[in-house]
């Protein structure tokens, strides 16, 4: 994306119109009309103002990708399905607690290929979903048209990314890790506010563990959660399920091990 559809995005994303977003910037809303349709640009001085206002950086406004973007692009970028096809068993459980005898909405943050989004989809949950992968979201897409169902598939960064919009349901499945330490309390605030009373986030997230070895994977864009930091974010919501597991992995061919804990968590009426 240009950096206009970029400022577009974000702009929706938080719920400001083109004058409301003038009004922060101190400049005309016909200015960020012409930034959106690509017939001008902001400045070099105004970069570093916009980025603020829009709760992003500037590497994002430019379309710069990070190391993580490129990895998972490459990972995504074959016939086959990386995660393969099977859904999570989460998403059995989602179906036990929710069961969509009613149309529930459902968001996917960090929904990848789509596995377990276009299930959720196919059993007659209404599923948005989002992914910073292009080759990602393009295989979701296509999974769902070969599924005969639809998930509204957008492109995001979590770490940007805030929900304007209720749900029902939030999941979430090894992607957390992408969430720095400091701004997890104002993302999980974020996701908690605009879940319908009653609804439930189901989310599991890796943990460090001192007698476990890095995985070979480990970058400096991962970073991993201590025990329990999680379920403490969502003290004030009942706990369904908080659980620790240790389990193996072969993920880029070498064996090594995991810790991550599960959490489903429900907004009381």
């Amino acid at each position: 994306m240009n950096i206009g559809s970029v400022i577009m995005n974000k702009r929706k994303a938080l719920g400001y119109t083109q004058q409301a977003l003038a009004d922060k910037l101190n400049v005309s809303f016909q200015t960020v009309s012409k930034w959106e349709k690509g017939t001008n640009y902001p400045n070099v001085e105004m970069l570093p103002i916009l980025a603020e206002v829009l709760d992003t950086s500037i590497d994002f406004l430019l379309g710069y990708k990070s190391f993580a973007v490129s990895d998972y692009d490459r990972r995504y970028g074959t016939e086959d399905y990386y995660w393969g096809i099977t859904p999570s068993s989460l998403c059995f459980e989602i179906m036990k607690l929710r069961p969509p005898v009613k149309p529930l909405r459902v968001l996917d943050i960090g929904c990848g290929e789509g596995k377990d989004a276009i299930f959720l989809a196919r059993n007659g949950y209404d599923v948005t979903a989002f992914d910073l992968s292009e080759a990602g979201i393009e295989k979701g897409k296509k999974l769902a048209e070969k599924c005969n169902t639809y998930v509204n598939f957008f492109k995001a960064d979590l770490t940007d990314f805030r929900v304007s919009e209720y749900y029902d349901i939030i999941f979430s499945s090894g992607v957390f890790h992408f969430i720095k330490s400091e701004i997890r309390k104002e993302i999980t605030a974020n996701l908690k506010k605009y879940t319908s009373p009653g609804g439930i986030h189901t989310i599991n997230v890796f943990v460090k563990k001192p007698f476990m070895e890095a995985a070979p994977d480990k970058d400096i864009y991962r970073f991993p959660w201590k025990s329990g930091e999680l379920f403490l974010l969502y003290h004030d919501w009942k706990l369904c399920r908080t659980e620790e597991i240790i389990f193996k992995c072969n993920s880029g061919g070498i064996p090594h091990e995991h810790c991550m804990d599960i959490m489903i968590a429900e907004r009381m009426q």
